[in-house]
């Protein structure tokens, strides 16, 4: 019989939870014909950004027009052109069974952690400011210094704001709940306000990104091309639509 110290376990995983940005296919139509269509232009506009991405399939436009649309269709159209569906949002009930039946679960319309949209006009009219409380408690905001180059591949998060020093390589992802700062090269992806704080600004000091994003609103290289680069830019948030000036 065994008298030895007793084996420790080690632990092989743990659950935490996170903010991502996911592409979201707002369906308001249910020509088949004309979507496939609409897919196959959005996609030659950046091939390798929608190459293999997340999207969540999001009904809420086509059920309130009462239009029907054939779920394992659509599913197999988005796959066609390269995406990987993740779930649906605002889907009824048999289109919530259907996304289950093929592992597909349902994510809510609400909450804080929102998929990326596409960059629309702006809205013709605004709802009222609604005045914020006095907080009572000071929060600690959790900035980021980053001073080495963003790698391709590598994906930097900041709780507050986030300043990089270096280049952000292509291929690479910066995030941050509160601005972003960036004194070198941007080639990669940069969101900022990534919990929906429209007062979010990226500032570049030379712009060749991939896509930028604030509160979900984003633009690709393809819209970035008519901007100077090698020039110091401010990139903010007005009607739902990005603006992007010299400063």
């Amino acid at each position: 019989m065994s008298t030895g110290a007793p084996i420790t376990q080690k632990t092989a995983l743990e659950f935490k939870s996170t903010s991502l940005t996911v592409p979201v296919l707002l369906l308001a139509g249910n020509d088949v014909v004309l979507i496939d269509q609409q897919l196959q232009e959005k996609v030659a506009q950046a091939p390798e950004f929608f190459k293999n991405s997340p999207l969540l399939i999001d009904f809420q436009k086509l059920n309130a027009q009462n239009l029907e649309l054939d779920f394992t269709e659509i599913v197999a159209l988005v796959r066609k052109h390269g995406f990987m569906p993740i779930g649906i949002r605002g889907g009824n009930q048999k289109q919530t069974d259907d996304a289950l039946a093929i592992n597909l679960p349902h994510y809510s319309l609400h909450g804080a952690n929102a998929p990326l949209v596409a960059n629309k006009p702006a809205a013709k009219t605004l709802p009222p400011p609604v005045a914020e409380e006095p907080k009572q408690q000071t929060q600690l905001v959790e900035n980021k210094l980053v001073v080495q180059p963003v790698r391709s591949g590598q994906r930097v998060y900041a709780k507050g704001d986030l300043i990089v020093t270096a280049t952000v390589s292509a291929g690479a992802e910066i995030m941050a709940e509160g601005n972003i700062h960036i004194y070198g090269s941007l080639r990669g992806r940069a969101l900022a306000g990534v919990l929906g704080d429209t007062a979010s600004r990226i500032f570049c000091s030379d712009l060749q990104a991939e896509l930028i994003s604030i509160a979900g609103i984003y633009q690709l290289s393809e819209d970035l091309s008519k901007y100077p680069a090698h020039k110091p830019l401010q990139i903010s948030l007005d009607n739902q639509a990005l603006i992007i000036k010299e400063f």
